[in-house]
């Protein structure tokens, strides 16, 4: 009996585990004058910003490509606005 309870108890732990973790993701955030920049978190930003979503594998020549920020904020007329 005390077998199926370690392996019960196995069993709780792992799916715990398993609800937990995350998957890394990131994608290109673009805000409407043509910045864009890698994110690591989906975020609410400010609507007048007009940010748009794209894959991490996206890639448009015509944008302007920013440093990538693991911090929350925007770019604005290229420079970083934090928040």
């Amino acid at each position: 009996m005390s077998r199926l309870k370690a392996a019960l108890a196995a069993g709780v732990m792992v799916a715990g585990l398993a609800l937990t973790a995350t998957t890394a993701s990131a994608e290109v955030a673009c805000n409407r004058m043509g910045e864009c920049w890698h994110v690591h978190e989906h975020i609410a930003y400010p609507g007048e910003l007009g940010v748009v979503w794209h894959p991490d594998n996206w890639h448009h020549r015509h944008m302007h490509w920013r440093q990538d920020r693991f911090d929350h904020g925007y770019y604005r007329n290229g420079a970083w606005v934090a928040f």
